[in-house]
This record gives structure tokens, sequence and C-alpha cells, in this order.
């Protein structure tokens, strides 16, 4: 098995607070669809990211 440094993860910016966070394991298979840091973010996101389908 080969060891990974944490330092040369991808990271990303989570579009509500704007702070940058690392790719984790959980999310291998989709890391291209990850937009938040986490569930609050994600939970608080801009409006404008509701899809069309959602705003009615």
């Amino acid at each position: 098995m080969t060891s990974h440094s944490k330092a040369n993860l991808p990271t990303k910016l989570c579009l509500t607070c704007g702070r940058p966070f690392a790719y984790r394991k959980k999310w291998r298979n989709c890391w291209d669809e990850v937009k938040y840091c986490g569930e609050k973010c994600q939970r608080n996101r801009p409006k404008s990211e509701l899809p069309a389908s959602a705003q009615a």
C-alpha cells in the first residue's frame, strides 16, 4: 500500500462560505460534483444555486 501526503490532496473553494476544503476519501467517486465543504453549507447554499424545478 502506498502512503499519500495530506499536503498533496486536491482542494476546492466552498460555494457558500468561500473557505478551501480538501479531498476526502468518501468523495473519491464524486469529487467533480462536490461543491460544499459540509452539510451546513449545503443546507445554507445561495438561492441562485437551486435547480429550476425546486423554485416553484
